[in-house]
C-alpha cells in the first residue's frame, strides 16, 4: 500500500508519539506531587491549601486537582476562604517527564466560591494573605517546585461579600472571571476582572496591582479602571429597601492607590434616582462627578468635590467621610447659589418634597447652604434655604385660606417674592424654623412647623396682611366675628396679624385663619375700645 519508506517511518513515529501520550500517565504519578504542592502553596499564601487527587492531562499540558480549598483567617471564619471544584495547573512537560519536577506556568480555578469578610474596624479577611504562617511545613522550600505563575485565572466564580458581625444579606457577585499575568509576590501584576451584579448589572475592573504587600494584602498598590453598569444599590444589598434610596447607575472611575492613600475620580449617571422613603423616582437622569481621597489605615477620607448636575445647573459639595464604625458617616457641605428653580423642581419628588396636587414651581432662584451629617444612608440635613421671585403655578392660595373669604390676587398662581426657612431634616421629619414668606397679594408670614415622613403638616404661622384685597377680607371676617360692627374696628382688623395654621398633607394642605384669636389680641382690644366709644355716644347726656 505504501511504497515509499519515508511514509512508513512518519506514520510509525506518529503512532509511537500517540502511544507515548496515552502511556505517559502510567509512568508519571502526578498525585505524588500533591503534598509538595500543598505545602508550597500554603507557605506562599499563609493559609492552609488542600488539593484533591492530582491527575495528568497531556492534551491540556496540565495537572488537574479535582478539588481546591484555601483556608480563611481564623479571626474571621473557620470555613474556607476559597473553594473550587477543580484546579488546573499548567506545567512544563520536559521537567516533569525527565526530572519528575513540576514547574508551574498557569493556574485555572474552575467555578470557585470566595468569601470576602470585613470586620467593624474595616479590616478584610484577605488582608493577611501572603503572610508567613507559624508552624507551616517548610520542607518544600528545598525542592525544585517552582511557583512563579505566568497566568492565574478564575473561571465562572462567585464572590460573597459579608461583614462581621452580620449587617444584613451578603452582597453576591456571580459569573466572576479574573485573569492575572506574571503572578509573583515581587512584581506588578496586570489583571482584568468581570462579574455580574444582582439584577441586570455588571462590573469590570482592569489595570495593575502590586507588588503585593506581604504584611497587608489590602494595602497593595493598585492602578485600575472601573466600569459599572446598571448598579442597583437595593438589589445589590448595599442599602436596605427601608432606607428609601434607589437608582440604576452607570459608573466610570479611575482608582489609584499607593497602599496608604487611595484616590478615586469618576462619573455616575443615576436613572430613577430616589432619596427618600416617601419620595418618587426622578423622571430625568442625574449626573454626578466626584473626586475622593481615602486614608486606608485611618479609614477616613476627603470628598474633594462632589458635583451634582441636573439640566444646565451644577451644585457642588465638599467634606469628609469615615468608615471607622458600623456604618459610613459623612460630614459634607453643599452650596447652591441662586440655582434656577425650574432646574431642580423635577428633583423635589425624589427627596420626598411633594407640592400641592396640580401645582408646580416656576421661575425664580433657589439658594441653599446645607450641612449633611450622620450616616450615609440616613443623613441629617440642616441649613438655610431660600426661594426668590418664584410662582407656585396652579395653586390659588387665597381661595384655600379658610376664614378669610374673598382674598384675590392668586387665582393665576401664587406669586412668591421670598420664601426663607432654616431646615433641619431627619429620616423621621423635616423641621422648618425662622420662616419668612412674602406673598405680595396677601402679606408676610412668619413662624415654624414640621413635615412628617408621611407628608403630614403641622405649621403655626402669623400673617401680617397687606394689599387691599387682603385687608378687605380681614375686615369682613372681623366684622362677621363681631356681628357686623364696623368703623375703626374694620381699620384695626385690616392691619392686624392673623394666626394661621397649616395641617393636612403636602399634597392637600388645610389652611385656616383664626380670626377670633386675632380679635382677642391687640386688634380685639382696639375693637372693643372703639365699640365702647360708639355705645357711649349713643347714650343721652
Amino acid at each position: 500500500m505504501f511504497k515509499k519508506p519515508w511514509v512508513k517511518i512518519v506514520l510509525g513515529l506518529v503512532a509511537v508519539g500517540f502511544l507515548a501520550v496515552l502511556m505517559a500517565p502510567l509512568f508519571v504519578n502526578a498525585d505524588a506531587f500533591r503534598p509538595m504542592l500543598e505545602n508550597k502553596l500554603s507557605s506562599a499564601l499563609g493559609r492552609r491549601v488542600t488539593l484533591g487527587k492530582l491527575s495528568l492531562s497531556l492534551f491540556t499540558r496540565s495537572v488537574v486537582a479535582d478539588q481546591l480549598t484555601v483556608g480563611d483567617d481564623p479571626a474571621f471564619s473557620s470555613t474556607p476562604f476559597l473553594q473550587a471544584k477543580s484546579l488546573k495547573i499548567g506545567v512544563h512537560l520536559r521537567p516533569l517527564f525527565f526530572h519528575h519536577q513540576i514547574k508551574v506556568k498557569k493556574f485555572v480555578a474552575e467555578s470557585p466560591e470566595i468569601q470576602l469578610i470585613s470586620n467593624d474596624h474595616g479590616v478584610w479577611n484577605y488582608a493577611s494573605l501572603g503572610r508567613g504562617t507559624p508552624g507551616m511545613d517548610q520542607a518544600a522550600h528545598g525542592d525544585d517546585t517552582e511557583i512563579f505563575v505566568g497566568i492565574a485565572e478564575i473561571d465562572n466564580g462567585k464572590v460573597v461579600v459579608s461583614s462581621l458581625p452580620s449587617k444584613g444579606q451578603p452582597f453576591v457577585y456571580d459569573a466572576v472571571n479574573i485573569t492575572a499575568d506574571n503572578v509573583s509576590f515581587g512584581h506588578v501584576i496586570p489583571f482584568s476582572l468581570t462579574a455580574k451584579l444582582p439584577g441586570d448589572g455588571s462590573v469590570a475592573l482592569s489595570g495593575t496591582a502590586g507588588p503585593l504587600n506581604e504584611q497587608d494584602a489590602s494595602a497593595t498598590p493598585l492602578n485600575a479602571q472601573l466600569t459599572v453598569r446598571k448598579f442597583d444599590p437595593v438589589k445589590s444589598g448595599v442599602v436596605p429597601a427601608s432606607a428609601g434610596i434607589g437608582m440604576e447607575a452607570d459608573i466610570d472611575a479611575q482608582l489609584k492607590s499607593d497602599g496608604k492613600t487611595a484616590t478615586s475620580t469618576g462619573t455616575l449617571v443615576a436613572q430613577h434616582l430616589l432619596l427618600a422613603k416617601n419620595g418618587t423616582p426622578a423622571p430625568n437622569p442625574v449626573h454626578v462627578t466626584y473626586k475622593v481621597q481615602d486614608d486606608l489605615k485611618a479609614q477616613t477620607g476627603d470628598v474633594k468635590d462632589l458635583a451634582i448636575e441636573t439640566g444646565p445647573v451644577t451644585v457642588h459639595a465638599q467634606g469628609t467621610f469615615a468608615m471607622t464604625g458600623p456604618a459610613t458617616t459623612v460630614n459634607l457641605h453643599l452650596n447652591a447659589m441662586k440655582v434656577p428653580v425650574d432646574a431642580v423642581e423635577a428633583l423635589l419628588p425624589a427627596v420626598g418634597v411633594r407640592l400641592p396636587t396640580g401645582s408646580q414651581l416656576k421661575g425664580g432662584t433657589l439658594t441653599a447652604q446645607l450641612a449633611i451629617t450622620g450616616t450615609a444612608t440616613a443623613p441629617v440635613i440642616a441649613g438655610p434655604v431660600e426661594v426668590d421671585n418664584s410662582q407656585l403655578a396652579g395653586f390659588d392660595l387665597g381661595s384655600k385660606i379658610q376664614g378669610l373669604t374673598g382674598l384675590t390676587g392668586t387665582r393665576g398662581g401664587t406669586e412668591i417674592q421670598v420664601l426663607h426657612a432654616d431646615v433641619h431634616e431627619t429620616p423621621a421629619e423635616t423641621q422648618l424654623t425662622n420662616i419668612n414668606c412674602v406673598v405680595p397679594a396677601i402679606g408676610t408670614a412668619t413662624g415654624a412647623g414640621t413635615v412628617a415622613e408621611s407628608g403630614a403638616l403641622n405649621f403655626q404661622l402669623t400673617v401680617k396682611l397687606s394689599g387691599s384685597g387682603a385687608a378687605g377680607a380681614a375686615a369682613g371676617a372681623a366684622a362677621a366675628a363681631l356681628d357686623g360692627v364696623a368703623g375703626n374696628l374694620l381699620h384695626t382688623a385690616a392691619n392686624a396679624s392673623v394666626p394661621l395654621t397649616i395641617t393636612g398633607t403636602t399634597s392637600n394642605p388645610v389652611i385656616r385663619a383664626d380670626v377670633k384669636a386675632m380679635m382677642r389680641g391687640s386688634a380685639g382690644s382696639a375693637a372693643k375700645k372703639g365699640l365702647g366709644n360708639l355705645l357711649q355716644g349713643l347714650v343721652p347726656k
